[in-house]
Formats: C-alpha cells, structure tokens, sequence
C-alpha cells in the first residue's frame, strides 16, 4: 500500500509538472513575457467624446455604463469611463493601444440596428431616372448585378426550411471583398424625408473636412407608405417603391471616401444609403426601405470563425417579432435576386440575398473581418445602443502612469520580502517540512505569472498595484494551506499514527477546512468582481484567481509531495531536522510502522 500511494503521488507529480511546460509553451506561443501593466503603471490612451446638444445627466450616466461594458467587458482590462462637465464622456484605456481606429469606433458607434429590403441601387439601375417601372407602381426588376449570395442553408429553392440546430449551417450576409465593418460609428445615411441642408455642412453647421466630397442632399419626402415591423407591405414596396423615394434616391450622391452623410435614420422611413468598398474605393448606392426588423430584436452578438470556413464572422441572434419577419423575408426573396441590407448606424454594412429560408433567427455577417474588426462590431451590437449622439470628431492623447514608477518596484519588493519571510518562518518552524513550502510558493508564482501572461494576451488582462496588491494576499492565503496540513499530520502523528498514515488521514480533514475557508474567499473575490468597478474590480479577479491557483497547488503538488516524501526514513522515521521528530512533536518516540 506504502508503494502504491507513493506511486501514484509520484504520477500525480509528473502529471502536474507536464501540465505546467504546457502552460509555459502556450505562454511562449503567445510571444510575450512581460505583463500587460494598467493606466496607474504604465498608462495608455485617453479618447474623449464630445454629446451632440445637451443630454440629461441620466442620458450621460447611461452612455457611460454601456462604453464601460465595451471596452471592459471581461472585468480584467480595467479600462476607466468617466463623465465630465455633463457633456463629455471620457475614456482612459491601459497599455500601448495598437489599433485605435477600431477601439474609436467600438466607444463611439452608436450600433443602432437595422435590417432593410434594398428595393433598388445604381449599379441595378431600375430607380434611374426614365428607367421602365421606376416609380409608377410596377413591378421593380433587381437586376442580375447583385453579387452572389451566401446564406449557407438546408433550404431549397422551393422554400423548404432548413433543419435548425447546430448542424445547420449558417446564414452569411457577406461578399468576400466587401468591407468587414462601418468605417465611422457615427454613420447614419441620408433619409429620404430627411429636409434639405447645405451640401458643405453638417447638420451641426460644422464645414465639411478638406478632400470630402460632401454629398447632396435628398428632396423632402412626403412619405405615405408602410412603417417599419410591416412585412408584407414592405415586401409589396420594394417591389414597387413610390415616386417621392425614387427621386431622393436620384437626387442623392455617394461619398466617394466612404464618408457617410450625417443625416437622421428614421426606422419609419425609406432611406438612401452607400455601401463602401475600401478595397476598390467603390460605392453602391441603394435605395432602403422602412425598418423590417429592429435591431432591439437582437437577442444576442458574438464573433468567431465558421465552422466549414475562414475568416471572422458576426453571429447574430434575433428573436421576438425579428424572428418571424426574418422568416418571411428570407421565404419572399429566395426564388429572386433581390437583397436584404443589414444597416448599422444607417450605413450599409453588407446586403445580400438568399440561399434557403431561415427559421430561427440565427443569421451571420461576413465579409473580410479581421478579428479586431469582428470582435468590435460583436461588441457593440451585444451591449446595446447608445442612449445618446456624439460629435463624429473625438481628441484621441496618450496620457501617462498616474502613479510613479517606484510604486510598481515598490509592490514588487514588497511582495518579495512578504515571501521571504513566509517562506524564512516556515523552513524555521517545519524545517525539513519547509522545503515543501518553498516548492509550493515557487510553483505557485510561475503558474500565477504564467496565467497573467496568457490573459493579457486573450483576455486584455491588465496588472496594477491593485491586482499586485491581490496576488500579495495570496501569499498568505497559500502559506496558510500548508500551516493548517502540517498541523494535522502533526496531530495525527500524537494520536500514535506513524507519518505515512498520518499525511493521509490529516489530509482527508485538512482538505475539508481547506476548501471551505478557500470558498469564502472566492464568494469575496466574486462579489468585489461583480458589483465593484475599475480597479477594485481587478482587485477581486486577482484574489480570485490566485485563490484558485493556492487549490490545484494544494492538490496536485503539495498533498503527492508529501506523500511521496513519507517514503523515505528522513520524515517517517522522525529525524531531527524533519520537521517530525519527537522533539517537535512532543512525544518519547516517533511512532513508526504503519500503512499508507
């Protein structure tokens, strides 16, 4: 029995320290081996945003809650949102932020979603002026210039829907060369009711940018026909759009760099708007009908790869009445050419047809992604729309640590003297026993900073004092695990238990007090996580973190080690500098004998 547990320590062992070369390769995979610091330490870019009028002071609050969520989503990056002087909303994020245009766009964009039938376009034709049935109440022909469309799906041509699932495939809205997201947050297109404006300005008075081709704007639109969420009369209308529609459409001209027209997106309205293509630096304008689905329909957003595919796509889940119009949108134009638009913001981000019918409101978006450019958008739509407008020009400045760079040598000396001195005490109390304390913190820091390499990498972790400050605790919290194993063995020993059953059956009590002190402190790193901000955020998240590295250390290494060093006549047989002899343990003689 003695060999057998020893064995199995010994694999447990092997077993552990294999587990942690592959951390460590996963690591060297990553490429990094400095920790991502926070604003307080090494600081980072502050982009400020200026509300369009004068939004209420709950408006603002709003709008800062859900910027917070994008940028700081996991908890981790602790990226801080502030609101100042009731107009601004502030946002400080931590490290050397390479690709800042997506990060703009993910604080800034307003993600207000929609999906419209495209009724027709200029590379069509059938809206051009003198064009047969442009206007007059018949029947539209899309054209055949529309691109192909992918809309992976069970379904037929007949309308057979397609089985839902996960082995159904999914619903693409993309074309290959197609941009992959808006290029401006702010993004709403030109409205055909929307009243006329200068070409050269805004709405907002402010002269257009040098070298943008500011586009004209549509006539007033005296629009009669269905309001959006009216399918089937939406469907009769793109087939048939009225005559005032057709003439903003003609009136209107695309950007010709892409920059969208910053005119009101009414969901009750048609709309015109361009589709961009930064690859070729062409555009397709199109004329848009009234909303069919709202994007507060959308149920849920994430991004990732296809399953039988590259590149990244946009998942979208939209249920309530969505669902269904998505339903029977897809149903009417699969046996045509004609295209439905998913419009962000008012820009078109892809519009395309289908390939089957789609039942259950699982659709895709894709078309050129990158994953930064996927993960933004994702984020965007999940956390929700921004209560407010804000000025299309955001100030975008690198701003330093706001604490000095001896605070950051200062914890780390800190938490290098806490160590030694716990690990000092414990080789002097436990003596030989020590030794396994030395092995546990050591094996505990490379797996702690191991894991903060990998979350900086995937998971925007960023380290600042607070988080040291967590880690630092942590010492503590596993030199406790040790002291409270130790003392049971001790204990069992008294009772006349030789070493070998004694590290066995202190182990089964200590590890029952163990966990549960180990379960209050991850219930306090929980609730600090979850309902505080900021830093105290990330403060709990390394309390937690460590909390759970001081378990699978206390399980996987410290429990085998000492059961495998029972196995020698050192510790079983009591000697002086165990840590076990009689002396310590206040007895004649060290029991000895026994089975393990």
């Amino acid at each position: 029995m003695a060999r057998s547990s020893a064995a199995h320590a010994g694999r447990t062992l092997v077993v552990f320290f294999l587990g942690l070369a592959i951390l460590y390769g996963l690591v060297a995979l990553a490429g990094s081996w400095k920790p991502a610091l926070g604003l307080d330490l090494e600081g980072g870019a502050r982009i400020t945003l200026q509300a369009q009028g004068s939004p209420d002071s709950d408006s603002l609050e709003e709008a800062r809650k859900i910027i917070d969520q994008r940028v700081n989503g996991s908890g981790v990056a602790e990226a801080d949102v502030t609101v100042q002087g009731g107009k601004f909303v502030v946002v400080e994020v931590p490290g050397d932020v390479e690709n800042r245009r997506q990060l703009e766009e993910t604080v800034k964009r307003q993600a207000q979603l929609r999906f419209r039938l495209v009724a027709c376009s200029d590379r069509d034709g059938a809206c051009a002026a003198g064009a047969p049935g442009a206007g007059d109440g018949s029947v539209l022909d899309p054209g055949t210039t529309s691109p192909g469309v992918e809309v992976p799906s069970e379904g037929t041509p007949g309308g057979t829907e397609a089985p839902s699932g996960s082995n159904r495939p999914p619903v693409g809205f993309a074309q290959a060369d197609e941009t992959a997201a808006p290029t401006d947050a702010a993004s709403p297109t030109a409205p055909a009711e929307t009243p006329a404006e200068s070409p050269a300005e805004s709405p907002e008075g402010t002269p257009a940018e040098p070298g943008t081709s500011a586009p004209p704007t549509p006539q007033v639109v005296d629009y009669q026909g269905p309001k959006a969420g009216a399918t089937e009369e939406l469907l009769a209308w793109q087939n048939s759009p009225d005559q005032a529609s057709v003439d903003a459409f003609n009136a209107f001209t695309c950007p010709t760099d892409g920059t969208p027209a910053v005119l009101v997106d009414d969901p009750d309205r048609p709309i015109v708007s361009c589709e961009y293509d930064e690859e070729t630096g062409t555009t397709e304008k199109m004329l848009l009908s009234a909303a069919v689905v709202e994007g507060t329909d959308l149920k849920d957003a994430s991004y990732g790869t296809p399953q039988q595919g590259t590149g990244w796509v946009v998942t979208l889940s939209i249920g309530g009445a969505g669902e269904n119009a998505f339903e029977q949108v897809s149903r009417a134009l699969l046996p045509t050419e004609q295209r439905f638009a998913i419009v962000l913001d008012g820009q078109v981000v892809t519009a395309l047809g289908f390939d089957g019918v789609i039942p259950n409101g699982e659709a895709q978006i894709s078309g050129d992604f990158t994953e930064a450019e996927a993960d933004s958008l994702a984020t965007s739509l999940r956390f929700g729309a921004l209560p407010i407008a804000f000025d299309r020009d955001v100030t975008v400045e690198d701003i330093g640590p706001s604490l000095a760079g001896d605070q950051l040598s200062a914890g780390l000396w800190a938490g290098a003297i806490g160590l030694g001195l716990v690990m000092l005490y414990c080789l002097l109390y436990y003596r030989g026993l020590g030794l396994v304390v030395f092995g546990s913190l050591g094996v505990a820091a490379a797996i702690s900073y191991a894991m903060v390499l990998l979350l900086s990498e995937t998971a925007g972790f960023t380290l600042t004092l607070p988080g040291i400050a967590g880690f630092i605790i942590a010492v503590g919290v596993t030199a406790d695990s040790f002291i409270l194993f130790f003392e049971r063995i001790r204990d069992e020993m008294r009772e006349g238990k030789s070493m070998r059953v004694a590290v066995e059956t202190g182990w089964k009590r200590a590890k029952v007090t163990r966990l549960a002190a180990n379960v209050v402190s991850l219930l306090s790193a929980a609730v600090l996580y979850i309902f505080a901000t900021g830093v105290v955020k990330g403060f709990g998240f390394a309390l937690g973190l460590s909390t759970l590295i001081d378990l699978a250390v206390l399980f996987w290494f410290t429990k085998p080690l000492v059961s495998y060093l029972a196995r020698f006549k050192f510790f079983n047989g009591g000697g002086k500098l165990s840590g076990l002899s009689k002396e310590t343990l206040g007895m004649d003689a060290v029991p000895a004998g026994g089975k393990a």
